[in-house]
């Protein structure tokens, strides 16, 4: 950052994903030496899509262990909240949803490990990688939400691992390429995206990378802490 016409103006307060930096970064007639250039100049957007399979199949996995810590930990968090004389998990609704989840999960599981098997075959796997991750992003928000609710007025806390798996993994429905840009992708490899004209394309592919950009940022953090996620609050 102290390069001559790099200029950091501001870090941005976020809702969650508090362990990586978000900054306003200006570039004013920077000049980039030949010998740091990555690859070919003005191939990065080609790059970048190159990258898009591994990138989906990437943010899908780390979905995975955090949504099963969510779910233990309010498993736990029932056997020991007694109300009404009785442990919440005892009440129907709360282990039959916690069921669902859990089943939810392992679909989710399955299907990538389908997709990265395909994947290390050398199969094209464009169409599931974007499953993967349109089923992450939308259980990333459902299970912490549902369990978040069980938690009752403690959920609304920061003094609980659930509330800030709430903020943090609601990033990856938007991050990375959106729901709605997955859900494109993979109309269009069933064959049934409305054609639109090489304009629209281009403005709505620019946009995606802007989105994976800031994405790739914050998953080379969150790697670093996936296995002791409560260091990521700061």
């Amino acid at each position: 950052m102290n390069t001559s016409g790099v200029k950091l103006t501001r870090k941005i307060d976020k809702l969650g994903m508090r362990c990586s930096d978000t900054d306003h970064i200006f570039f004013d007639d920077v000049r980039v030496p030949d010998k740091n250039i990555i690859g070919e100049e003005r191939m990065g957007f080609i790059y970048q899509m190159m990258q898009f399979q591994e990138e989906c199949l990437c943010l899908a996995l780390l979905t995975l262990e955090p949504l099963e810590m969510c779910i233990n930990e309010t498993i736990q968090y029932t056997k020991n909240r007694i109300a009404f004389g009785q442990p919440l998990l005892k009440n129907q609704y709360i282990h039959f949803r916690l069921a669902e989840l859990e089943t939810e999960l392992e679909s989710l599981r399955s299907l990538l490990y389908r997709a990265v098997d395909l994947y290390a075959a050398g199969h094209n796997v464009t169409k599931l990688a974007s499953m993967c991750k349109l089923k992450s992003g939308r259980l990333a928000c459902e299970v912490t939400d549902s369990c978040l609710q069980f938690w009752g007025g403690m959920g609304f806390t920061n003094e609980v691992l659930v509330s800030q798996l709430y903020r943090d993994l609601r990033l990856y429905s938007n991050g990375g390429g959106a729901d709605e840009i997955m859900l494109t992708v993979i109309s269009k490899y069933m064959g049934i995206l409305p054609q639109q004209s090489k304009m629209n394309w281009r403005k709505s592919a620019r946009l995606n990378l802007n989105n994976c950009i800031s994405v790739n940022i914050f998953v080379c953090i969150f790697l670093l802490t996936i296995k002791d996620y409560k260091v990521c609050y700061s």
